[in-house]
């Protein structure tokens, strides 16, 4: 398990162009989207981690007035960021270890938190809690209860973890944020546990 959670960037890195063109334009998290953008303070500014190709996520969010700074660890994913919306900030980096001295009226962490082992997941906290401006939106998304699981992409292990939805619970509060919506294994958003609070 752990030497999959260790080699999730690698991975990404190496199969960047599959990523893309299997994740495609389709966009099933217009929803989750739309209620991330009504909870978030009204200046846009949104960072977003492990953002991948920027397609189809960060699109919606610029196509909704957002000035979005992205951050990947896969260098050729934050090429086509670039590429496809030079506009905006894009930086490679590990969501784990960044401190970009700002503050942002939303954070995202959709299907990228879930890929760290248990205790950088409890970690990432103290970096919401630094990258939140005072009542910004943060969304992620988790599994539905504790554990730890491996699946695959490119016929390679690809890991995935969660925490306990009481810990999240838990540690949401410890960092100053509410819980405004958690709908676990949404079946309109590929069965994806959703999490939504807002920094007080």
């Amino acid at each position: 398990m752990s030497r999959s959670a260790r080699d999730i960037i690698d991975l990404y890195q190496r199969h960047a162009a599959a990523w893309v063109r299997n994740r495609g334009d389709r966009l099933t998290e217009g929803v989750w989207l739309d209620r991330f953008l009504a909870v978030a303070p009204k200046g846009r500014r949104v960072l977003d981690l492990g953002c991948g190709s920027g397609s189809p996520i960060a699109r919606h969010l610029i196509d909704h007035g957002c000035a979005v700074t992205g951050i990947d660890g896969s260098a050729e994913l934050i090429a086509v960021c670039e590429a496809a919306f030079p506009a905006h900030t894009w930086r490679v980096g590990d969501m784990r270890l960044i401190d970009l001295d700002q503050r942002f009226d939303g954070v995202l962490a959709w299907d990228s938190l879930f890929h760290l082992d248990h205790d950088d997941q409890r970690r990432m906290f103290d970096v919401f809690s630094r990258h939140c401006a005072p009542r910004a939106a943060l969304m992620f998304t988790s599994g539905p209860a504790h554990g730890e699981t491996i699946g695959a992409f490119e016929d390679e292990p690809l890991y995935h973890a969660s925490l306990a939805p009481a810990e999240y619970r838990s540690l949401l509060a410890e960092h100053g944020f509410k819980v405004v919506r958690f709908k676990p294994e949404d079946p309109d958003c590929g069965e994806r546990s959703v999490w939504l609070a807002r920094r007080l």
